[in-house]
């Protein structure tokens, strides 16, 4: 069955950085775009960064651009999302997702 496997996420400085993975299993995974969102407390889910199959196209919340980078390795079926400048804003359970699969989510919380 499909299993997508967030981890690395935890609690940070404002300033600092985090990276991201996201396991994928289960499925065929090179052929496909991968995303990352983002769900803070009270807020609807958003789309952080997304990537296409071959990695060569990536888009980004206006929020997160120039800050965030998301990439792959399909030999690996691993997606990232490297994060820097992290502010408190940036707080939320962050989630990997290809079609109608999500995976549990990592929390990452940005306070001093």
């Amino acid at each position: 069955q499909v299993q997508l496997v967030e981890s690395g996420g935890g609690l940070v400085q404002p300033g600092g950085s985090l990276r991201l993975s996201c396991a994928a299993s289960g499925f065929t995974f090179s052929p496909y775009a991968m995303s990352w969102y983002r769900q803070a407390p009270g807020k609807e889910r958003e789309l952080v960064a997304s990537i296409t199959a071959a990695g060569y196209t990536t888009n980004y919340a206006d929020s997160v651009k120039d800050r965030f980078t998301i990439s792959r390795n399909n030999a690996k079926t691993m997606v990232y999302l490297q994060m820097n400048s992290l502010t408190p804003e940036d707080t939320a359970v962050y989630y990997c997702h290809w079609s109608r699969y999500w995976g549990q989510g990592t929390q990452v919380t940005v306070s001093s």
